[in-house]
C-alpha cells in the first residue's frame, strides 16, 4: 500500500518539480529584463549641423540611420556636451559634476601618469556593482597608467585608444589639416635627412590599440579601426543573454575627430562626409544589433563630446545656425574650445522601442552630465551620497514627454579664454550669459581677443541663434536675467567651494608613462590583436 501510493506521487512530484524550474526560470528571465541595457554612443568634434534631422532643410543625406533612430525615438535640440574639449567633457558625463568638483579641467596627454581622480566615481561603476556587465570602446582620455584605466573604472572590458587619435603617429595617416605624417618619418635617420615637424599629429610615438589593459596594436589601423570597433560592439551586445546581466556598452568612436579616415566611394566625394557616413552605419549597425536581441529594454542614447574644431577646415564639421557670429565678426573661430553654442551644442538622439515615444522631439535644456542621473535612475541605482552632483534626471523627458529640463546651465572655459574650466557662461531658458568671451583658432589660423564683460553679455537665443547682438543693458529683461544668472553663479560657485567632495587631478608628465607595446621597437612597433 505504501509503495503503490509512493509512486502514485511521483508523476505529481515531478510535475511540481518542473513547475518550479520554470517558474524560477521565468523569474531570472524577468528579472533579467526589469533592469534596462543602455548603450551610450559619443561621437568627437561633431557638430550640431552634422545631422540631417536637424537641418531638414538642408537636404542632405549623411545620417541616413540616425535620421530613422530619430524618427523612431526622441531629438533632443537643445543639449550640451559638459565642456567643449574632450577630458572635461569625457569626466563630466561620467561622473555627472562639473570639472571644477570632478577636477578634469583640461585635456590629459600621452605623458600623463594620472587621470580621472580616484576619488570620483563613475556611473558604470555603480552599474557594475549593481550587477551589470559594462563594456567601453573607443576613446577613453582620461588616464591610461594602472588604476586610471578603464578597467579599474567600471569596465570589464574595454577596447579603444587611450587618448584622441591625433595624438600618435600611424603608418598610413588619415586626412588632417596640417597632414599628419607616416610613423617611418620619425626614424632618426629620416628626421636627419627630411628636417620635419610633426605635422597634424603631436606625437613621435605609434597610436596603441589598448585591449583591457594591454597594448595590442601599434601603431594602430586607422582604416581597420572601425571595423575592429563595430565587430566587438556587436559581440558584446549578442552575447547579452548568454551572460544573464543587462549590460552597458560605452561607445566612443574616434568619428569625427581628426585625421578621418574613412572609405571614400568616389573621387568627388569629401573625406567629411564619408566619414560622417562611416559613424552613420556604425550607429545603424549597432541599432539592428540591439533590435535583434533585447530592443524593447534597451535605451540607445546618440550625443557628442563637443562641438566640430573649426580650425581643421574642410576636416571640421557643421555647427548649423549656431555661428557665434558675435565673436567671428571680431576674429577667431566659435566652435571647439568655445563657450558659444557651436562649441557644445551637440546632435543628440535617444531611442527605446516601446518607452520612449516615436518621432518626438524635445527642446528641454539638458547636458552630457545628465547621462549620469538618467541611466542610474533607470536602473534603479542610487549614487553615492559622499558627494554633491550637477547632473539633472531627465528620465520624465525621454519617457513622458516632459519639456521642462534644466533651469540653469553653466559651460565651463575649455580653453579659448579664461582659466580652464571657470563658470564664467551660463543658460537659463533662453538666455546666454557671458562674463568672459575668447575664441578658437579658426580655418586659416586667426584668433580673437580675450574679453571680460562687466556687466555680462546676454543674448536672446530664440531670436538670435547665431549669438549676434546682445541685449541692451538698460532694459528691464536684461537686468532680470543678469540678476537671476548672477545670483545662480554665486550660489553655485559657493556650493562647489564649500564641496568636501571636490577632487584634484594630477596633471603631471614622464615620458614612461606613455603607452609602449615594445620599448625596443621603433614607434614600440607591435602587433598581437587576434
Amino acid at each position: 500500500m505504501a509503495d503503490g501510493g509512493t509512486s502514485s506521487l511521483l508523476p505529481l512530484l515531478l510535475c511540481l518539480l518542473l513547475f518550479h524550474t520554470e517558474c524560477k526560470g521565468d523569474t531570472l528571465a524577468s528579472e533579467f529584463r526589469k533592469k534596462p541595457n543602455f548603450i551610450i554612443i559619443l561621437a568627437d568634434d561633431i557638430g550640431w549641423g552634422d545631422l540631417d534631422a536637424n537641418q531638414a532643410e538642408q537636404k542632405t543625406n549623411n545620417t541616413p540611420y540616425l535620421n530613422v533612430m530619430a524618427q523612431q525615438g526622441l531629438r533632443l535640440t537643445d543639449f550640451h556636451s559638459p565642456a567643449s574639449t574632450c577630458s572635461p567633457s569625457r569626466a563630466a558625463i561620467l561622473t555627472g559634476r562639473y570639472g571644477l568638483r570632478n577636477g578634469v579641467t583640461h585635456n590629459f596627454g600621452v605623458n600623463s601618469v594620472a587621470g580621472l581622480p580616484l576619488s570620483e566615481v563613475t556611473f558604470p561603476q555603480l552599474l557594475q556593482k549593481a550587477g551589470y556587465y559594462t563594456a567601453m570602446i573607443g576613446k577613453w582620455h582620461l588616464g591610461h597608467n594602472g588604476a586610471y584605466g578603464p578597467t579599474n573604472r567600471g569596465f570589464d572590458y574595454y577596447l579603444g585608444i587611450p587618448y584622441s587619435n591625433d595624438m600618435g603617429c600611424t603608418d598610413i595617416p588619415g586626412y588632417n589639416v596640417p597632414p599628419c605624417l607616416p610613423c617611418d618619418s620619425f626614424c632618426p635617420q629620416v628626421i636627419r635627412l627630411k628636417r620635419r615637424a610633426h605635422g597634424g599629429c603631436y606625437s613621435k610615438m605609434g597610436l596603441p590599440l589598448i585591449e583591457n589593459n594591454t597594448v595590442v596594436e601599434q601603431p594602430l589601423n586607422l582604416w581597420t579601426l572601425t571595423e575592429k570597433y563595430i565587430s566587438a560592439a556587436l559581440r558584446i551586445i549578442h552575447n547579452a543573454r548568454e551572460r544573464g546581466k543587462p549590460y552597458l556598452l560605452y561607445f566612443a568612436p574616434a568619428h569625427m575627430h581628426v585625421p578621418l579616415a574613412p572609405p571614400l566611394t568616389d573621387s568627388t566625394d569629401s573625406a567629411y562626409a564619408a566619414s560622417l557616413r562611416e559613424l552613420d552605419s556604425l550607429v545603424g549597425a549597432v541599432k539592428t544589433a540591439s533590435d535583434e536581441t533585447d530592443g524593447d529594454n534597451s535605451l540607445i542614447w546618440f550625443t557628442g563630446d563637443n562641438g566640430p574644431w573649426e580650425q581643421k577646415c574642410q576636416y571640421a564639421g557643421s555647427v548649423g545656425p549656431f555661428r557665434g557670429t558675435w565673436q567671428t565678426s571680431k576674429g577667431g573661430g566659435s566652435a571647439k574650445r568655445t563657450t558659444w553654442e557651436g562649441g557644445h551644442r551637440v546632435p543628440t538622439v535617444a531611442y527605446w522601442p516601446g518607452r520612449i515615444p516615436a518621432n518626438t522631439t524635445s527642446s528641454a535644456l539638458l547636458s552630457g552630465m545628465d547621462i549620469f542621473a538618467t541611466v542610474l535612475s533607470l536602473a534603479g541605482v542610487e549614487p553615492p551620497t559622499d558627494r554633491r552632483y550637477d547632473g539633472f534626471d531627465a528620465s520624465n523627458i525621454l519617457l513622458h514627454q516632459e519639456q521642462r529640463g534644466r533651469e540653469f546651465l553653466f559651460h565651463p572655459n575649455s580653453g579659448a579664454s579664461g582659466k580652464f574650466g571657470d563658470l564664467q557662461t551660463a543658460r537659463t531658458g533662453k538666455h546666454k550669459a557671458f562674463y568672459i568671451t575668447g575664441a578658437a583658432e579658426a580655418c586659416g589660423g586667426g584668433t580673437g581677443q580675450q574679453q571680460l564683460h562687466d556687466p555680462p553679455l546676454i543674448f536672446d537665443l530664440d531670436h538670435d541663434q547665431a549669438e549676434d547682438t546682445p541685449l541692451e543693458v538698460d532694459t528691464p529683461e536684461y537686468q532680470d536675467v543678469a540678476e537671476r544668472i548672477a545670483r545662480r553663479r554665486e550660489e553655485l560657485l559657493w556650493d562647489i567651494a564649500s564641496d568636501q567632495s571636490v577632487s584634484t587631478a594630477d596633471y603631471s608628465t614622464d615620458s614612461s608613462a606613455a603607452p609602449c607595446c615594445d620599448p625596443t621597437q621603433p614607434m614600440c612597433r607591435c602587433h598581437t590583436l587576434r
